[in-house]
């Protein structure tokens, strides 16, 4: 039996969690011998649906192998995380198909990564053409939604492919996302350049989510007319948010969460494969990106066009604190609760019978990062800090 000791993240409460198997035993008042204030924290473990990779290995990359997806995935262990959607940008079918298979394969070969991979994340290619809107995704590679190609895919993954980023204005988009949620998959909003009428219709066919809103989106849009205030508004969408403090202000972040609700957000670092890497230059299939020593990643020879996030999952959960005033419980739940419940997933509580997914965590005033102690997967500790 696996014995942990912290305070609750939702209550302070000092607290013993006893794991038996892959399931929490009991969870029993603990009486501190020093401080409460000096005991860390106990939570359940992170769940990011927006993962593209890490330490120079991208989910996307048709080098990708077996091995080299493992490692990245099991990566985030010494991040809190203990489940997350590989996430695959717009890219040729064929780049598609051999990272698919090379992740599928990881999950076959390692229990430990099929259980952090409950399902991958397809973002594009059927997103907007437009600049701004587009991203930094390949402008060659976008192209109409197809069905018949997603179902390739979706055999090549061994039917992981569990949520799927797509513009509702793109050609055959709403039966498209009509088919993708009978099929069980769920349907994302993002990249887009939509008319209120076609977020309107998307959501309509079954989009539930909105990917990082506020970001993947022009420069100039309406005043009124638009894409980010008709997913904003509509309560049956969930709003994901990347809240590293680089794509999103504090202003927008607190006027997102006063909108849809902590209930109704979800956190997620979008990191880059360049995420653990150091400040500097790196050059991958979309060109050359810049780590600035803030932790920003931008385009390389400029400050201001991002190029995805060099942070992990555990920064959102710092930043969204600082920035928006939320509650630490707040914070763990949009990041662990939430996208878990929005994908029909088992959801983590510190409780009698839940999944033993639980991380011990300090909260470092002065770093952007959570300071994770111990990490437990079902069960089993996967990471110690040593």
């Amino acid at each position: 039996m696996n014995v942990l000791e912290g305070r609750r993240y939702d209550t302070g409460e000092p607290v013993r969690v006893m794991i038996r198997g892959d399931r929490i035993a009991a969870v029993e008042p603990a009486t501190p011998s020093s401080l409460v204030t000096d005991w860390p924290w106990i939570a359940p473990a992170l769940f990011d649906l927006q993962i593209n990779g890490y330490g120079g290995v991208w989910f996307s990359d048709d080098r990708l192998t077996p091995e080299l997806a493992a490692t990245a995935v099991k990566a985030y262990l010494q991040h809190g995380v203990t489940r997350i959607c590989p996430t695959l940008v717009t890219n040729s079918c064929a780049a598609l198909d051999w990272g698919f298979r090379a992740i599928a394969a990881a999950c076959d070969q390692d229990p430990l990564v099929n259980h952090m991979v409950p399902g991958c994340h397809l973002e594009g290619p059927y997103i907007s053409a437009e600049d701004g809107a587009r991203g930094a995704h390949p402008k060659e590679h976008v192209r109409p939604a197809d069905w018949d190609e997603f179902r390739l895919l979706q055999d090549s993954a061994g039917g992981r492919i569990r949520l799927v980023t797509i513009a509702p204005e793109v050609e055959n988009a709403v039966p498209f996302i009509e088919r993708a949620t009978q099929a069980g998959v769920a349907i994302a909003i993002g990249h887009t350049a939509a008319t209120p009428d076609q977020i309107r219709a998307a959501v309509d066919a079954g989009a539930t989510l909105s990917t990082h809103l506020g970001n993947g989106s022009a420069a100039m849009i309406h005043r009124h007319r638009n894409h980010i205030f008709e997913q904003l508004a509509d309560p049956r969408l969930t709003a994901s948010l990347i809240a590293d403090g680089h794509h999103l202000p504090a202003s927008l972040l607190k006027i997102f969460l006063k909108v849809k609700s902590p209930r109704m957000t979800v956190l997620t670092c979008d990191a880059a494969g360049w995420a653990g890497c150091p400040p500097g230059v790196y050059s991958s299939v979309l060109g050359q990106s810049e780590i600035l020593p803030s932790g920003k990643l931008v385009v390389a020879g400029q400050t201001e066009l991002l190029a995805g996030s060099a942070d992990t999952t555990d920064v959102c959960v710092t930043q969204i604190q600082r920035l928006a005033g939320v509650t630490l419980k707040e914070a763990i739940d949009m990041t662990s609760r939430n996208p878990a419940r929005l994908l029909g997933f088992e959801t983590n509580r510190l409780r009698r019978g839940s999944l033993a997914d639980v991380f011990v965590f300090r909260q470092p005033a002065d770093s952007r990062h959570l300071d994770v102690l111990t990490t437990v997967a079902q069960g089993q500790v996967v990471y110690q800090k040593t």
